[in-house]
């Protein structure tokens, strides 16, 4: 039997979740990948790259109405606000507006999979049940990853196509200009320590530098999706999706100053959105002495982002078992996920090469 041809719509494209989605996807025989990002989307030549703003139901429809082989989404997309309430408001009118558009123009939609987070267990509040797992009790609303779940649980009601929702933690791939991409945090902060002749220390809690942690390789997380998109099992049942170990900054950190050719010191808990604000015309010396990427300094790092992963000093363990039960079994070793993704980031000339 001849596979069906597929049509995969990812939208955030330019960000980590998504870019990495696209590129694994633009490699599957007979498989059309559209990128959909409000930014230019760079280095993925092979994907139909689309500007729309989701937010605006209007132009969603007359940039992505046409697209009507679409047989897959991926929802990578996300804005951030400042209170939950306006986050949940922002986020869920993202998908509704999506929905609205792939539904009515295309009639083979099989598969929509989207994305939540620690946030569904309430990481970002404080220490929660561990290990945490799919059937774990929601939190007290708002939060946008259950209205997300809700409207698209109600939309599919009596619909052909189904759903998978994958809960990663910290995703770690190649984007710039990403808020949330712990690897460039780290590989940055390593670059300006070293230029400065500094050792690598860790900048967060000595809570956090103990406490056990977990981390998703983006690469990981776009197999998750492909699987989800394919898989029966996967059918309306929601994933946790993570590397498959755990780890301790204690031990972790160490291996990672060896990848950057530096002595390690001990940790110091020093705000980077404070202490790396400066270091603007610092990266701009750099990128010309090392002939970088001309990224601006304000999109290369997500200094908050990273204060907030280094700051939780409370164990952060989510149960995998259920997707492997489903089918899933992918994983990798997280210190050979930062070893090949700092590899990369200076083959793709973001960092400076080692010396």
């Amino acid at each position: 039997m001849k596979r069906a041809r597929k049509a995969v719509l990812v939208t955030g494209a330019q960000g980590v979740i998504g870019r990495a989605a696209a590129e694994h996807f633009s490699k599957e025989p007979d498989t059309t990948v559209y990128g959909v990002s409000r930014r230019h989307i760079e280095g993925l030549e092979i994907v139909s790259a689309i500007s729309a703003d989701l937010l605006n139901p209007v132009e969603t429809g007359r940039e992505l109405g046409a697209l009507k082989d679409v047989t897959h989404v991926v929802f990578g997309a996300y804005v951030e606000k400042e209170t939950p309430t306006e986050r949940s408001v922002a986020n869920v009118a993202l998908l509704r507006n999506l929905m609205d558009t792939v539904e009515e123009s295309a009639p083979n939609l099989r598969h929509v999979t989207i994305y939540q987070g620690g946030k569904a267990y309430g990481a970002d509040l404080g220490p929660f049940k561990t290990p945490a797992r799919e059937d774990d009790p929601r939190l007290m609303p708002p939060n946008f990853y259950y209205d997300q779940e809700d409207h698209l649980r109600q939309r599919q009601q009596g619909k052909r196509w189904t759903f998978s929702i994958l809960r990663p933690e910290a995703v770690c791939g190649y984007a710039v200009g990403n808020p949330m991409n712990l690897l460039t945090v780290i590989a940055v902060y390593a670059a300006i320590s070293k230029e400065l002749g500094l050792p690598l220390r860790f900048p967060g809690t000595e809570a956090a530098y103990r406490a056990l942690y977990q981390i998703t390789s983006a690469d990981i997380l776009a197999r998750a999706t492909a699987w989800a998109g394919e898989a029966e099992a996967a059918e309306n049942e929601i994933f946790n999706i993570t590397n498959g170990d755990y780890f301790r900054w204690q031990f972790m950190w160490p291996r990672i100053a060896r990848m950057f050719e530096m002595d390690i010191a001990e940790p110091v808990p020093m705000p980077l959105a404070v202490y790396m604000a400066d270091k603007g015309e610092l990266w701009a010396e750099m990128t010309r002495k090392y002939q970088l990427q001309s990224t601006p300094y304000e999109q290369v790092a997500a200094w908050r982002f990273g204060d907030f992963i280094f700051g939780s000093g409370f164990d952060n363990i989510a149960s995998t078992i259920k997707a492997r039960r489903a089918g899933f079994h992918d994983c990798i070793d997280t210190e050979d996920m930062f070893s090949g993704l700092f590899d990369d980031l200076r083959h793709k000339r973001v960092i400076p090469s080692l010396s």
